[in-house]
């Protein structure tokens, strides 16, 4: 990231505190940025965006996967690639195994050939469903050893079910990774599938699960797979349903953050949770403001494990209900806000999986479409923990190394003076 070429200029707003600097990372005011608008007082460096990519191609990853690590900074996929959409197989497994970064829109359902494929995804890509259109079926996609900066988001994967309900023959997961970081899953819908849903393996690490729908499954969500303890990952706003284990199971996690997510087993149906979230092995768990409603054994931890529980609601729960040990605080490694749990069926399911909104923009029409010099992306700057971070440093930080994109860094209002 290149250095400010002039000094930000400090003045008082009604609600925040505005500061700019030049490309590419411009501080200014919240609630100014919008496409082919104008962005705020600048200094020398400063330029108008212009109207082409669509806010969501510049969204990025909160959680451990916005973690700086491994020589990645943060998880914003392909943005700063051209937006593609894509109607057939052949396409989507043609961009998402580019070298060159891409922001793939799937406009449709494509269905694997044959029954079973897992596309071989690369670094630097953005998958998104083109609003609730997005649909993959009968296979899913793999991220190998050392694949990073990948988000995989608004899409439907469903259905390679094999008819075998505990299936050892078939492992046909939606989403699984071996050895990846720095990966995003948000606002998915993945269900009824023959292995597992999302499987997070052999030391991926910097991984966020957020805001998706898991469901109709004997198998969710494994994670771990490996002796080694390396693997940190952030889990929230998953209204997982109709599923019988791996609620998440996590073996050997350095780091498992699990919040505000919604397991229910509903009644009368065929599927009966085995078990909800499991910490296994050497895992530190921080599990908190999650609801559990008709779940079996809803929480267990191993002899060697941790689980600090806070803030959970158990409805119509039996058996095992677990905690103890010390794990460690989240908030020393990301910023992040709790609903309660009370609340969560009424949220996540207005807002957990596909939503029409992202995926759908103008810009979005073809290969020859580029985020280049038009995305933008905000960063939330307060020091009572209610942004994204509590400096302007830290936010700064967060920036990815030769980002050829705007970053604005909205600071909420506190005091003047040199920072």
């Amino acid at each position: 990231m290149s250095e400010p070429r002039s000094k930000a200029q400090h003045r008082r707003r009604r609600s925040r505190t505005a500061l700019a600097v030049g490309v590419p990372v411009a501080l200014t005011a919240a609630g100014t940025l919008a496409y082919g608008t104008d962005l705020g007082a600048f200094g020398s460096g400063g330029r108008q965006a212009s109207a082409a990519a669509p806010a969501w191609a510049a969204d990025t990853a909160d959680g451990f996967a916005s973690v700086n690590s491994l020589g990645q900074n943060g998880t914003y996929g392909g943005r700063g690639g051209k937006i593609v959409t894509v109607k057939t197989l052949a396409d989507l497994e043609k961009y998402a195994t580019a070298a060159e970064p891409y922001v793939i829109v799937v406009a449709g359902t494509i269905t694997m050939n044959p029954v079973g494929k897992e596309i071989k995804v690369k670094s630097d890509k953005t998958i998104v469903g083109q609003g609730t259109a997005g649909h993959i079926v009968g296979g899913g996609f793999f991220l190998g050893q050392g694949v990073h900066n990948v988000i995989i988001r608004n899409l439907t994967i469903r259905d390679a079910y094999q008819g075998i309900w505990n299936d050892k023959d078939h492992d046909f997961d939606a989403i699984q990774m071996d050895g990846a970081h720095h990966v995003w899953i948000d606002h998915n819908d993945l269900r009824h599938m023959a292995d597992g849903l999302i499987d997070v393996r052999k030391d991926s690490t910097n991984v966020t699960v957020s805001w998706n729908r898991l469901s109709d499954n004997n198998k969710t969500f494994g994670i771990g797979w490996t002796e080694n303890v390396k693997t940190d990952i952030t889990i929230h706003h998953n209204w997982i349903r109709e599923t019988e284990q791996r609620n998440p199971s996590t073996d050997n996690a350095a780091h498992a953050h699990l919040y505000n997510n919604f397991l229910e087993d509903a009644p009368g149906t065929a599927i009966k949770s085995s078990y909800g979230n499991y910490s296994r092995g050497r895992t530190k768990m921080v599990l908190e403001n999650s609801l559990f409603k008709g779940v079996n054994n809803p929480v267990i931890k191993d002899s060697g494990a941790a689980v600090v529980q806070r803030g959970n609601s158990f409805s119509g729960t039996s058996g095992r209900n677990e905690s103890g040990g010390t794990a460690f605080d989240p908030k020393t490694y990301y910023p992040y806000s709790l609903d309660k749990a009370a609340d969560l069926p009424s949220i996540l399911k207005a807002g957990a999986g596909p939503r029409a909104s992202i995926g759908t923009a103008a810009s979005a029409k073809g290969a020859t479409a580029s985020t280049k010099a038009a995305a933008a992306t905000t960063l939330t700057v307060a020091k009572d923990g209610s942004g994204q971070y509590r400096t302007v440093q830290a936010a700064v930080n967060a920036v990815p190394a030769n980002n050829p994109s705007r970053v604005v860094i909205a600071v909420s209002r506190g005091r003047t003076g040199n920072w």
